[in-house]
């Protein structure tokens, strides 16, 4: 992770914004660079600012945040932000298309001041973090397994430990959380998860948890 994390904050409305304002400048490393009112100001200043980490509403005019997401990503590619999508509601279907869309991380907007560093923090480490309420209900809800494959992990060239630490990821499992309950080193998980991008031709881990959905590797129901 970075020394400083360079963050931008995307919402309509001000008091969201300023919240979410006054509970980052609580952690020393993260410098807030700006701030947009809509996804098109979002996605102009991430071009002209370099945020490391965008904080990003999912309903706001003129653009929304998944179009905003899809559009920040595309002007960058994989050196793009991470982006932390904040939702008010724990059902809401375009978090869903975000997630698609490419974010990094979503949680509600209730979420504790500490979870919100939190997830800002593993963003810019390139993890993920979803609020534990939503996150399994949203993904089944949403994803309709292709087919049921369990057990048949040799189909996407992945080695027992890998989809072992597939199943861990799409538990909304830290790195460090992953290599204590198989009890292998931290740098032995971001190993795997490198080799499991690489495999799968995914982007990173939010796109690996909608694959073990979608391809069955876990229980759906």
């Amino acid at each position: 992770m970075a020394e400083r994390i360079r963050l931008l904050l995307a919402d309509d409305q001000a008091i969201v914004r300023s919240g979410c304002r006054l509970i980052c400048q609580a952690a020393p490393e993260i410098d807030i660079v700006g701030e947009a009112a809509n996804g098109r100001e979002a996605r102009e200043l991430a071009r002209t600012l370099g945020p490391d980490v965008i904080a990003m509403d999912v309903r706001m005019p003129d653009l929304d945040g998944i179009s905003a997401t899809e559009g920040i990503l595309s002007d960058f590619g994989s050196d793009g932000p991470r982006i932390v999508i904040l939702t008010t509601f724990d059902l809401d279907e375009y978090v869903y298309g975000a997630l698609r869309a490419g974010a990094t991380s979503f949680l509600l907007k209730d979420a504790p001041p500490e979870d919100v560093i939190r997830a800002i923090r593993l963003a810019a480490n390139g993890e993920a973090m979803f609020a534990p309420s939503v996150t399994t209900k949203l993904i089944r809800r949403h994803v309709q397994p292709v087919a049921k494959r369990r057990g048949q992990v040799s189909d996407f060239g992945l080695t027992a430990r890998e989809n072992e630490v597939v199943r861990l990821i799409a538990l909304a499992k830290s790195n460090a959380e992953i290599g204590q309950e198989l009890c292998i080193a931290e740098r032995t998980v971001k190993a795997h998860m490198s080799a499991i991008l690489a495999k799968l031709q995914l982007r990173d881990r939010v796109q690996v948890v909608v694959f073990a959905y979608e391809q069955g590797l876990l229980d759906s129901r």
